[in-house]
């Protein structure tokens, strides 16, 4: 079973007070932080090797997975403070060097998708890379006008027209070969260059998907799994 990278090193800026105690991934949308949520996501398909990339505050998640037992295999790797997450999974490379394809996600983000069948398709098409991409719900309700008149309102509708990276990615040992520097984003030259030679993949998801970006993202968590709608959970 492939390995998976869970990247976990983010300064997390945009949840305010929380991540001044600890880093994203440690923040709890019920009795477990979000990275537990992402983890048995995985464990629920049968991925049960994890290394977290840690930076910002990683000796709590460090600790977190010290001192608690799991179904699960977790490594914690510090991959420093101000790394970037090109960097970040260089750092990684030795831990990697005999995988021929492994997983990787942010700590931050959820979906309901089907793992195994993201796995197939990546094996499927023989390429570097594979990025889930999903429709992301706007933020505020969508208003159709006309001559001033509203013609159709619809709260918070979900974007029709585009795709966006939804994190969830399989890859091959061959990415090493574009990653450079500690301070290279994997989302910027890297996945353009994989893109422009055509060894980049789409697999779309139109179900469930939410990151954790600000405090509003995380009520919305809070929320499903209180009322017992979390899809990522049934």
């Amino acid at each position: 079973m492939m390995k998976v990278v869970i990247l976990c090193g983010g300064f997390g800026t945009r949840l305010g007070k929380e991540t001044s105690v600890v880093p994203k991934p440690m923040v709890k949308i019920d009795k477990n932080p979000i990275v537990i949520h992402i983890l048995n996501h995985y464990y629920k398909y049968g991925f049960n090797d994890f290394i977290l990339a840690l930076g910002y505050k990683g000796n709590k998640i460090k600790k977190y997975f010290e001192t608690n037992k799991f179904k699960f295999k977790v490594r914690t790797v510090f991959t420093g403070k101000k790394t970037l997450t090109g960097g970040r999974l260089l750092k990684l490379k030795s831990l990697l060097s005999n995988e021929k394809n492994f997983m990787l996600t942010y700590g931050d983000g959820i979906s309901d998708q089907n793992l195994k069948k993201l796995v197939k398709f990546h094996l499927m098409h023989k390429k570097i890379a594979t990025m889930t991409v999903v429709r992301p719900p706007v933020r505020f309700g969508e208003v159709t006008l006309k001559n001033k008149k509203v013609l159709k309102f619809k709260e918070k509708p979900q974007i029709k027209s585009s795709w966006i990276n939804g994190g969830f990615f399989v890859f091959t040992r061959k990415i090493f070969d574009y990653l450079k520097r500690d301070d290279e984003m994997l989302e910027k030259k890297p996945l353009e260059k994989l893109a422009n030679q055509r060894e980049l993949m789409a697999f779309m998801h139109s179900g469930f998907w939410q990151c954790m970006d600000t405090q509003r993202d995380k009520e919305l968590l809070v929320k499903l799994i209180k009322n017992k709608e979390a899809p990522w959970l049934k």
